[in-house]
């Protein structure tokens, strides 16, 4: 039970790294001894030193003969930062407690391995499953090397992203939007259509200003879905002063004069396969993976959430629903085109959950693959 219960705080720090640490981790580490907490650290960012690192430096000299909580397999492999597992050994840690095993293929079991070789208690598996979600994306990335894909959209509870003049603003409450404005922090890019582009004029930052805690979020890599380069050189996400970059992806054959114009904006254009007149996003997700994007954000529109589903390239989805009726069937529909034949073979999606925000519910959930 106590090891639940200090493991559960490690999941607390790691939490606090959401959004900066990729392409790493989330980790978070608690250092014991005699039943108090001695140190604490977690993973502030990829580059920086790994939590059991902080929460050692934070113990200092107590941590002589110590209990190491860590969510994370400790590494034992030099990248920019020197193995943690040296630096454990060093302190004189005695026992280490870890959530989850590396997923990654090349390092897993390496430092737990490492560790019991010299001596080290250690015990595996506390609070795995959490640890597992929490890190849900990483897993995926470093597995696949494909980004871990979600899916969100905001609709009436008639099913509608839009009425029939395109007027989305604003389906949902401010309540909602401020939460989809922390999963953008979340995540390495977001992605829409074109359509949604040039009926919105989205900016696609993040804006976390006036959210609890005073965290200022980091934009995602823009990525705009336009397989005949119609994006005009005004748009508003063209014009940004961001950090993060801006994605067009094209099909073949679109004009090069039209391509120069869009670079000179500061946009990076990669040309992409085509597959039914549409970006063949399977073979897409392989070409974000392989620029280091380990998670996707897809908010629309209707015809790229419906491609998403139908290619099977995504893990998750968040769909909120707003307290109203369009009471038409001429707004625009969270899916466009054609669907499944029978009620049997719709997509099914498990480990729901259910969250209000004001008066907006929101259902998150696992596509069942």
């Amino acid at each position: 039970m106590h090891d639940e219960y200090f493991m559960k705080m490690a999941l607390g720090l790691a939490k606090k790294g959401e959004g900066f640490t990729s392409p790493n981790p989330m980790v978070g580490a608690i250092i014991v001894k005699e039943g108090k907490v001695i140190g604490k650290g977690y993973h502030h960012a990829a580059g920086k030193a790994h939590a059991e690192v902080n929460a050692i430096d934070d113990a200092g000299a107590l941590a002589q003969g110590a209990t190491l909580y860590v969510t994370l397999e400790p590494c034992n492999h030099t990248g920019r930062t020197s193995p943690c597992t040296e630096k454990i050994l060093t302190a004189g840690i005695k026992r280490v407690v870890v959530a989850m095993r590396d997923p990654n293929p090349d390092v897993k079991g390496g430092g737990i391995d490492y560790l019991k070789h010299r001596g080290i208690s250690i015990k595996t598996g506390v609070c795995e499953e959490q640890a597992e979600r929490l890190n849900e994306i990483f897993i995926k990335y470093v597995k696949t090397n494909r980004p871990f894909t979600i899916i969100k959209c905001a609709a009436t509870l008639d099913g509608r992203i839009a009425t029939r003049t395109g007027d989305s603003r604003w389906v949902t409450g401010e309540e909602s939007r401020r939460f989809v404005h922390r999963l953008r922090h979340a995540v390495d890019a977001i992605m829409v259509g074109i359509n949604t582009v040039e009926k919105d004029d989205p900016s696609l930052t993040t804006r976390l200003e006036n959210s609890t805690g005073g965290l200022k979020g980091l934009d995602p890599v823009r990525i705009v879905l336009d397989t005949h380069l119609k994006i005009i050189e005004e748009a508003k996400l063209l014009q940004l002063d961001s950090d993060s970059d801006t994605i067009i992806i094209t099909g073949p054959s679109v004009s090069e004069d039209k391509k120069a114009g869009i670079e000179q904006q500061g946009a990076k254009i990669i040309e992409s396969p085509v597959k039914s007149g549409l970006i063949d996003l399977d073979i897409l997700m392989d070409r974000l993976g392989a620029l280091g994007i380990t998670s996707l954000l897809i908010e629309g529109g209707s015809r790229v959430i419906a491609s998403a589903l139908s290619a099977g390239i995504v893990e998750k989805i968040f769909f909120f629903y707003a307290p109203k009726i369009l009471g038409g069937d001429d707004g625009v529909p969270i899916c466009k085109g054609q669907g499944a034949d029978l009620m049997k073979n719709c997509i099914p999606v498990k480990d729901i959950t259910v969250r209000q925000f004001g008066n907006d519910v929101m259902i998150q959930g696992y596509i069942d693959k």
